[in-house]
Order: structure tokens, then C-alpha cells, then sequence
């Protein structure tokens, strides 16, 4: 499975985990009606959860794939923005 792929299935990962999260919270604050612990450990478990975002790195020069110039954005490159090398091979 190309680098891309794999960093691509990490997103799709992480969308879903933020989607629990924010039900989880809203689940506890209608439950119990504060949800100051609940947040902590949502962002907690999304932390946890986005530590391998930091290993899709690129082959050749070492760029994170989800880097973009000095942006670190949500969805990863096709494409190295350093060296150009295509990922999704």
C-alpha cells in the first residue's frame, strides 16, 4: 500500500474519531450536564489517535506528507511539496 494510502486512511481514521469525540462530549454533558472531564478526554484520545500522523513521511527527503509549505493540513499530498516524488505509487 503506497504512503499515500496509507496517510489517506489515517484521515478518514481521524474524521470518525472526531466525530465520536464531539458525541462523545455532548452525550456526557446531557447526561451529567457538565462535560469538563468528558473534553479532556476526547482531546486526550484525539492526540493519542493522530501520534502516527507523524511517521507518513517522504522517502526520499523526509517531508511529512500532510505538510504543505509551513501548514500542517487534514488531508495528505499526492505529491512530495519538497521533492516532488509522487506518494500514491
Amino acid at each position: 500500500m503506497s504512503l499515500f494510502e496509507q496517510a489517506k486512511r489515517h484521515s478518514w481514521r481521524m474524521l470518525f474519531a472526531t466525530i465520536f469525540a464531539i458525541l462523545f462530549v455532548v452525550g456526557v454533558d446531557q447526561i451529567y450536564g457538565h462535560s469538563t472531564i468528558a473534553f479532556a478526554i476526547a482531546i486526550v484520545a484525539l492526540i493519542w489517535l493522530n501520534m502516527p500522523m507523524m511517521r507518513f513521511n517522504c522517502p526520499r527527503c523526509g517531508q511529512n506528507a500532510f505538510l504543505r509549505r509551513f501548514v500542517l493540513l487534514p488531508w495528505p499530498n499526492r505529491t512530495c511539496s519538497k521533492c516532488k516524488l509522487e506518494l500514491d505509487r
